[in-house]
């Protein structure tokens, strides 16, 4: 029989070694998915009345509103009596918000549009009183290897991470910045689901064993998930587990606390490249060419964007706050479920409207300017020809210069030819395409020399995930003819015009549903590394070009297959040849090949059958539009340069203006 005082000794063993668990309380919140803006929102505002009614009652200590401010301007849209107490919480460190204002997809946009997500979401978050930041990036589907460097920039030296991590422990130094790894993901909901004390507790434990696995002596548990509202009883359950976990202890608090605790674990691993494993966790790389008309939008309103900004920063700076507004449109486009194209038809259909307003804003700006301050921009509207531009278009109508002057409209008369012209400048060029033997062979004056094919495959995925089908050795366009700089194929015709690269224009009327539709450039040698930009800089990324995903699709649950597709933003280039595109933003690499997807038609938001992922990745919501039927167009321009020269090529696609 054991003593009165060898109990209690017992007892306090058992207290000193558990481990402390900071739990902190979250939800995750998609403005759009698969329900719409308003339908979510309406959801917002019953989770988040919910979450300041604990607050205000003492029954939670703290609630963190998932890196970003968009979220809470949504609800304060519609509870404006709300804002008194949202900014006393946050005050008192009891509502942590921002420091971006939406939580945007790393790789599809671009350094100058990540900077505006800070800049404007951390005006607002201290405007609310909030002092303390994160770099929270909980379910972006992987990391750019440029992102800590950004934050750093703007003072924040802290970072959470989930997806793309592999076999990296807790903590860690991401590129210089302190990183914590949320082991077991962002997704913890047990305590709202239908379960006993008892199996919650349970279900706890074997999820903690895992994070404990690559963590110290302090353990970090997200409770919350997307859309989800906090439990009333959450602190009278976390009490209750306690009681029935043996090596766990868990304290609600917040994701601060935790990095104060350990600040001297960071140093002890480093990860200096960018976050794109997909052995522990699901990064979805289909995204990055599911919905390619969001991807061709996003990019012409971010050069539109930055172009009329730095006009009118040039100019004396009178459109500021009409700039900042397009770019919160253009920011909640690029929010990860927007831009990545794996929502309803219905949320991608208001995606398309704000980036026409974004566009309709930006034409406004710089033709205002470019009327006022006589400067030239690549595609301009005028009555009469201009030197160096070549005709795209006409119309009967008026020109610009009268529509911009309201004293000036014609009514009734003044209407007359008007040309819509682009900018070419008179360019010598060493390139050669020529089309021999059914072939499509590009060279230059120096003996470099490639082969150019269209190819296609069939696709049995979804939004998230290309679907391979394991015998499927696809179809590869016949080559007919090369006259008048159009090339005709059995799949389109291809328009080509020459400069200091050669530019290829392809429109056609999709038939096929479930097909990825490529450019392949097959190179002299095995592509084992190529150069692409991430954020406005070029970085590296190294290839087996002999691996098969076909040969590897999974046969257990919870697998996503490894690919040799990586994502892009305008260029990607391999052994001295490079490609800029206008919105193609995903490639692969096949033995000797380059490929540059022109196409992806998918059907379902998330198809449980496929056959490159063992495990839904959402809900298997059809959306007929992702299959991209009736007219598309793929704009990619090619030359022979390094990679260290690929701003020279950029600017001639995307140049600079005034």
């Amino acid at each position: 029989m054991l003593t009165l005082c060898e109990k209690i000794k017992n007892m306090l063993q058992i207290v000193i070694m558990k481990k402390t668990v900071i739990a902190y309380l979250h939800t995750h919140w998609d403005r759009e998915w698969y329900r719409e803006f308003e339908v979510f929102r309406l959801r917002l505002l019953r989770v988040f009345d919910n979450v300041l009614n604990l607050l205000e009652t003492n029954k939670i200590p703290s609630f963190y509103f998932d890196g970003q401010v968009s979220a809470l301007l949504d609800y304060l849209e519609i509870r404006p009596e709300k804002e008194k107490i949202v900014r006393k919480f946050i005050k008192e460190k009891r509502l942590f918000i921002g420091p971006c204002y939406t939580l945007v997809d790393e790789f599809l946009t671009d350094k100058t549009t990540f900077e505006k997500n800070l800049e404007i979401g951390l005006k607002i978050s201290t405007d609310f009183g909030c002092t303390d930041f994160i770099g929270y990036l909980a379910d972006t589907f992987g990391h750019s290897q440029n992102i800590p460097k950004i934050f750093q920039k703007f003072g924040i030296d802290k970072c959470v991470v989930w997806r793309g991590c592999g076999d990296i422990p807790s903590e860690f130094k991401f590129n210089g910045i302190d990183t914590v790894n949320l082991i077991r993901g962002y997704f913890m909901d047990i305590f709202s689901a239908p379960m006993t004390i008892e199996q919650k507790s349970e279900w706890l434990k074997d999820n903690l064993d895992k994070i404990a696995e690559k963590s110290g002596d302090y353990l970090l548990l997200p409770i919350g998930a997307d859309h989800l509202g906090v439990e009333p009883d959450i602190a009278e359950q976390i009490e209750q587990v306690n009681t029935l976990l043996n090596d766990y202890e868990i304290k609600l608090s917040n994701p601060f606390e935790y990095f104060k605790l350990v600040k001297n674990n960071f140093s002890q691993y480093e990860w200096n490249n960018e976050l794109r494993d997909n052995s522990k966790t699901f990064i979805l790389q289909g995204s990055y060419s599911a919905r390619t008309k969001l991807k061709q939008y996003n990019t012409k309103c971010t050069y539109l964007l930055e172009q009329a900004n730095k006009l009118q920063q040039k100019y004396g700076s009178e459109y500021n706050s009409v700039i900042e507004y397009a770019y919160k449109l253009l920011l909640k486009n690029q929010a990860h479920d927007g831009i990545c194209g794996c929502s309803t038809d219905l949320v991608h259909r208001e995606n398309i409207t704000r980036y026409e307003k974004i566009i309709q804003i930006t034409n406004t700006i710089i033709e205002e300017l470019r009327l006022k301050h006589k400067f030239k921009t690549p595609i301009m509207q005028s009555k009469e020809l201009i030197p160096e531009y070549k005709i795209i278009s006409k119309h009967f109508g008026v020109e610009n210069s009268l529509l911009y002057n309201t004293q000036k409209i014609p009514v009734t008369e003044d209407f007359t030819d008007i040309y819509t012209l682009k900018y070419f400048p008179a360019t010598k060029t060493d390139l050669k395409l020529e089309v021999r033997n059914g072939q499509i062979f590009l060279s230059n004056n120096n003996g470099k020399r490639i082969q150019i094919e269209f190819v296609r495959f069939k696709d049995e995925g979804d939004t998230y995930n290309f679907g391979a089908v394991e015998n499927d050795f696809g179809e590869t366009a016949e080559i007919y003819s090369f006259k008048n700089n159009i090339i005709k194929t059995s799949f389109f015709d291809v328009q080509v015009e020459f400069g200091k690269t050669i530019n290829f224009k392809i429109e056609w009327e999709n038939k096929l549903k479930n097909h990825l539709w490529q450019v392949k450039f097959n190179m002299k040698s095995p592509i084992t590394e190529t150069y692409s930009e991430d954020m406005n800089t070029v970085i590296k990324r190294e290839f087996n070009p002999d691996y098969d995903m076909r040969k590897n699709l999974p046969k257990e649950r919870g697998i996503e297959v490894k690919t040799n597709f990586a994502p892009m933003q305008r260029y990607v280039g391999t052994q001295g040849f490079g490609v800029v595109t206008q919105g193609l933003t995903e490639y692969e690499i096949k033995g000797k090949s380059l490929l540059v997807t022109l196409l992806r038609s998918v059907g379902v938001i998330s198809n449980p059958n496929n056959p490159s992922r063992s495990t839904p990745a959402g809900p298997p919501i059809e959306v007929p539009e992702a299959q991209q039927l009736g007219y598309n167009c793929a704009e990619f321009s090619v030359a022979f340069f390094e990679e260290e020269n690929y701003q020279e090529y950029i600017e001639t696609i995307f140049p600079e203006m005034g």
